[in-house]
């Protein structure tokens, strides 16, 4: 059996060796990312609560990491002024997927329908700069009037603050489409359908799935803004409730909650484009 250390030490290349070498890199780059984000996470705290603690701001005005624990305590044992917190939850999070999933969806449609299509996507080209161009949250207090302070009003909103983004991605992605691979696939025969799902698709799904990231956070917003604009559960209620109270540590903790929601959202989607473009090699990679 080979020595490995005096082959090593001779200079010979060891298998697997620099993958290993670059798996303990990788980890331990991971250690001082967790660490440092905890760090600064800590240190922010820590400076607000010392801040807080020692009059240097006005707690009336800016609140306290504490206060904010304190909250968030009391609604989950005790529930909030519209009820238990997870049911806040639930409305704000109902609103946002079904707005996210609508919005995803005909912004992909459309997208892909518009990049494959020139002379509809030139002939609407001017229409869809314009809705582009209006400030999508004053169509919140349109969408109040239209459906209402339920659901429906803040689902509108949340579609169409994530539509847009969404749309011009898959749009931008059909039209990046090597001309080539469809040149290649009528050749074999594939028609117009089978072109747009088999090559089309699949060219822009990184360009899809990087729009899904903000896609969520547009979602999200949607949603919140319309509960702020007028609503009788969710989690803009209670912001919309602690500021009136002039109540910080409310409103921090309303932004507490909706925060993890995000990030939540985010860790799974980003596991989610992980899945859908495992086919691509990984930067650096010689395959």
């Amino acid at each position: 059996m080979p020595d490995v250390a005096g082959a090593a030490q001779a200079g010979a290349v060891v298998p697997g060796g620099a993958a290993t070498v670059r798996r303990t890199r990788l980890r331990g780059r991971a250690l001082v990312v967790a660490v440092g984000r905890v760090a600064v996470l800590v240190v922010f705290l820590g400076t607000w609560q010392l801040l807080a603690a020692t009059h240097t701001i006005d707690t009336f005005y800016f609140g306290r990491p504490s206060g904010i624990w304190d909250r968030l305590e009391t609604w989950i044992r005790h529930g909030t002024s519209q009820g238990p917190l997870l049911t806040q939850v639930w409305v704000t999070l109902q609103e946002t997927l079904l707005g996210f999933g609508i919005g995803t969806t005909l912004g992909v449609v459309c997208g892909i329908a518009l990049g494959r299509m020139r002379l509809a996507a030139d002939i609407l080209a001017p229409y869809i700069k314009t809705l582009n161009s209006i400030p999508r949250i004053v169509l919140g207090s349109v969408f109040a009037i239209w459906f209402g302070l339920g659901i429906g009003s803040k689902v509108a909103l949340a579609v169409v603050l994530v539509f847009f983004g969404v749309f011009f991605n898959a749009f931008q992605g059909a039209r990046e489409v090597d001309r080539a691979l469809i040149a290649n696939a009528r050749v074999l025969g594939a028609g117009p359908v089978q072109v747009t799902w088999q090559v089309v698709v699949p060219s822009a799904l990184s360009w899809i799935t990087t729009s899904l990231h903000v896609a969520f956070g547009f979602a999200v917003t949607g949603a919140i803004v319309g509960e702020l604009l007028g609503a009788q559960q969710g989690l803009g209620l209670l912001i919309s409730q602690a500021q009136a109270n002039f109540d910080p540590d409310g409103v921090y903790a309303g932004l507490v909650i909706t925060a993890l929601l995000a990030l939540t959202a985010e860790g799974l989607i980003t596991l989610l484009e992980r899945r859908l473009l495992r086919w691509r090699p990984r930067p650096g990679s010689n395959r």
